[in-house]
C-alpha cells in the first residue's frame, strides 16, 4: 500500500512536470512576445475609451485586455481601476476577459497541451463569450447598484489615500513612490512599474531605436521579469496538480459529476459542470490548462473542458476579491454572468464544432501516463532557445545594462537619480529607488554598504577598461 502510494506520487511529479517541459518554451516566447507589447506599443488612457457603452469601447476593451495579460488577480485589479476611473461595467468586464483568456503565452499552451481545435475554439469562442455577455450586461445591468459602488469605491479609496500605479492601474503602495519634477508624488504597485515609469521618462526615440540599444533590451527584460512574477505560482500549481488528479482521482468520480454519450442535455450538462469545476478548484490564469487536460483525460466532453478554461475569472478566491472591491450584490452579479456566459460559449463550441466533425478524438491519442515526455526532440531544442532568451533578458535586467539613472540603489542594485530618498552613511552619500529600499539600509547598512563598493568597484573597472 505504502510502495503503491509513493509510486503514484512519483508519476504525479513526473505528468506534471512533464507537461510543464512540454509546455515550457511556449509560455517562454509568450511572455517575450507579451514584454514587447507592453513595453513598445503605445497605449491610450484606456479608461477614457472604455467609458463608452457601444461597439467601439467594447472592441477596444478586448484588444486592450489582449495586449494586457496578466494573471486573474492582476486582470481584476486593473479592472478595479478602470471601473474606478468611469469604464463601462461591460467594458471593464471585456477587459478582464481578454487580458486572462485572448493573450499569446495561454494560446501557445493550449495548442501545445490540448491541440489547435482547443485553441481554435479558445480564441472563437473567447469573442463569443465577449459578445454574448455584453449582451446580457445590456438587458440585466443594475446601472444605478454600479453608479453607486463606483462612488462609494473611490470615497473609499480617497478616505484612505489609496491611489493606482499610472503605468499599469494596479493599487499604489507608499514603499514604491517617487516624487516628480512638479512636486507630484506617484506610487506604483511594485518596483517593477516603478521602474517602468522611470524608463519611459528617460527613454527618447523610437522603438527600432530602442531594440538597439542596451537601454530597450532592459526595459523588455523588466517587463519580463514582472510578467513571470505574476504567474509562475498558477503555472506550477496548475501543473503539479494536473498529475495528481491525472493519477489519483478514479475514473468513477468524472463519470458521476459528467454526463455520458450525445445530446444536446449531455453538452449543456458538462459545460455547466465544467465552469462549476473551475469555480472551485482554486487554480487560475495559465495553471488552468494543464487541469483541463486533466479533464480531457478522464473523458470530460469538449464542451466542458473549454467551458473549464474560460472560467478563471470566478474561481473562489477571486470572487473573494471581488467582494472586496464592490461588495456582495455586484460579486453575485459578475459570477451569474460570467457563469451563464461562460457555460453556454462552451456548449455553443461543442455543437458548432461537432457540426463541422472536428473535434478531437481522445481515444486516438496516448494517455499522459503513457507518454514520454523527456526526449531529445524539437521540444529539447525549442526549450534551449527559450531559457537561453530568458537567461538573457534577466542578465540584462540584473546587471542593469542600460538602466537610466546615474546612482545605483545600494539594496537592490536598481538604477536611480538624486531626485529619490538618500541618506549619508560614513561620510558617503547614497540614494535610493524607494522609501522601502531606504528603511533596509538603515536596518543594515555595514552590509549593503559593503557590497556597493565592491559593485561600485567592478564598475568603475570595467568603465575604465571601454574606454
Amino acid at each position: 500500500m505504502q510502495a503503491a502510494l509513493v509510486n503514484g506520487i512519483l508519476e504525479s511529479l513526473r505528468i506534471g512536470v512533464g507537461f510543464l517541459w512540454t509546455a515550457a518554451w511556449a509560455i517562454i516566447m509568450g511572455l517575450v512576445i507579451t514584454s514587447l507589447v507592453q513595453v513598445y506599443v503605445s497605449k491610450e488612457r484606456m479608461a477614457q475609451v472604455l467609458g463608452e457603452g457601444n461597439l467601439s469601447g467594447l472592441t477596444k476593451a478586448t484588444v486592450f485586455g489582449a495586449a494586457s495579460s496578466g494573471c486573474s488577480f492582476g486582470a481584476v485589479a486593473i479592472g478595479k481601476g478602470l471601473f474606478k476611473k468611469g469604464a463601462h461595467t461591460v467594458n471593464f468586464l471585456a477587459f478582464m476577459f481578454a487580458s486572462t483568456n485572448l493573450i499569446v503565452e495561454l494560446g501557445l499552451m493550449i495548442l501545445i497541451l490540448l491541440g489547435w481545435e482547443f485553441l481554435v475554439a479558445e480564441l472563437l469562442g473567447g469573442v463569443i463569450l465577449i459578445a454574448v455577455m455584453a449582451l446580457l450586461v445590456y438587458l440585466t445591468l443594475p446601472e444605478n447598484l454600479f453608479d453607486e459602488v463606483r462612488q462609494e469605491l473611490n470615497q473609499r479609496d480617497q478616505e484612505h489615500g489609496i491611489t493606482e500605479d499610472p503605468t499599469c492601474g494596479m493599487e499604489g503602495k507608499d514603499e514604491y513612490s517617487i516624487t516628480t519634477d512638479g512636486g507630484e508624488t506617484l506610487k506604483f504597485c511594485s518596483e517593477g512599474c516603478m521602474e517602468t515609469y522611470q524608463q519611459e521618462a528617460a527613454s527618447s526615440g523610437g522603438w527600432r531605436d530602442e531594440l538597439l540599444s542596451w537601454g530597450g533590451w532592459y526595459k523588455i527584460g523588466n517587463q519580463y521579469r514582472k510578467e513571470w512574477s505574476m504567474i509562475w505560482k498558477d503555472v506550477v500549481a496548475g501543473f503539479l496538480i494536473s498529475g495528481f488528479v491525472i493519477v489519483f482521482v478514479p475514473q468513477w468520480v468524472w463519470n458521476t459529476l459528467f454526463l455520458r454519450g450525445d445530446g444536446l442535455l449531455v453538452s449543456a450538462e458538462n459545460a455547466i459542470m465544467g465552469v462549476a469545476i473551475a469555480v472551485i478548484s482554486f487554480v487560475g490564469s495559465m495553471g488552468n490548462v494543464p487541469f483541463a487536460v486533466a479533464l480531457w483525460g478522464g473523458g470530460i466532453s469538449f464542451a466542458g473542458v473549454i467551458a473549464f478554461v474560460y472560467a478563471d475569472l470566478i474561481t473562489i478566491p477571486v470572487l473573494n476579491v471581488y467582494r472586496k472591491y464592490y461588495g456582495w450584490k455586484v460579486m453575485l452579479y459578475i459570477l451569474g454572468i460570467f457563469f451563464v456566459t461562460m457555460a453556454f460559449t462552451g456548449f455553443l463550441m461543442e455543437e458548432l464544432f461537432a457540426a463541422l466533425d472536428i473535434i478531437p478524438n481522445l481515444a486516438g491519442g496516448q494517455t499522459a501516463s503513457e507518454q514520454t515526455y523527456f526526449e531529445l526532440n524539437y521540444t529539447f531544442y525549442l526549450n534551449i532557445i527559450a531559457f537561453a532568451l530568458s537567461g538573457f533578458l534577466l542578465y540584462v535586467y540584473r546587471r542593469g545594462l542600460g538602466a537610466p539613472g546615474q546612482y545605483r540603489d545600494p539594496v537592490c542594485g536598481m538604477r536611480t537619480d538624486d531626485s529619490g530618498p538618500s541618506l549619508t552613511h560614513d561620510g558617503e552619500i547614497y540614494y535610493f529607488c524607494s522609501k522601502r529600499c531606504k528603511r533596509s539600509f538603515e536596518n543594515h547598512p555595514n552590509e549593503f554598504a559593503q557590497h556597493h563598493l565592491g559593485v561600485a568597484g567592478a564598475e568603475s573597472s570595467q568603465s575604465h577598461e571601454h574606454h
